[in-house]
């Protein structure tokens, strides 16, 4: 490859590289306006939740008292978990785009002979669980060797 020509590959790739970061500042201020909001309990419970997934506004339904309070907390959590998958699903769409257009970026390795592949070693998000800290603690005890490593792990 000539030098001009490598040149201009870079220069190329600088000039996306920096259309892709502004599409990333645009996702990420569309994304913190994202809300979503789930109900339970025959409409009984409505939980709205942020982009975070954190819990903004709580409501129960003037016969909210016909529930027992292990009903209640039971709905709580359904809509809750609701809400936030929900909105996370949002977010999910607001980044598909970006992902795609990043995909069709070339790497490094591609361009300078030598050079690691950095999607390759790139680690995917990992969801959080929904199970309740009893579940987790289920699991634990049930399947010690065969759950998932983890950085906290002391071994």
């Amino acid at each position: 490859m000539s030098n001009e020509r490598a040149k201009g590959d870079v220069a190329d790739l600088l000039d996306t590289v920096s259309q892709h970061i502004r599409s990333i500042a645009e996702v990420q201020q569309k994304r913190v306006a994202l809300t979503a909001t789930a109900t339970a309990a025959k409409g009984r419970v409505r939980i709205t939740v942020n982009a975070d997934g954190v819990v903004i506004d709580t409501e129960f339904s003037d016969d909210i008292d016909e529930l027992s309070y292990d009903e209640i907390a039971d709905a709580v959590t359904e809509a809750t978990q609701d809400a936030a998958a929900e909105v996370a699903r949002k977010a999910e769409e607001l980044i598909e785009p970006i992902r795609q257009s990043r995909s069709r970026l070339p790497s490094l390795s591609s361009m300078v002979e030598g050079l690691p592949d950095l999607r390759t070693k790139t680690p995917e998000l990992q969801r959080a669980s929904f199970d309740s800290p009893a579940e987790r603690k289920q699991f634990e005890s049930d399947d010690s060797q065969t759950r998932p490593w983890s950085v906290v792990d002391r071994d």
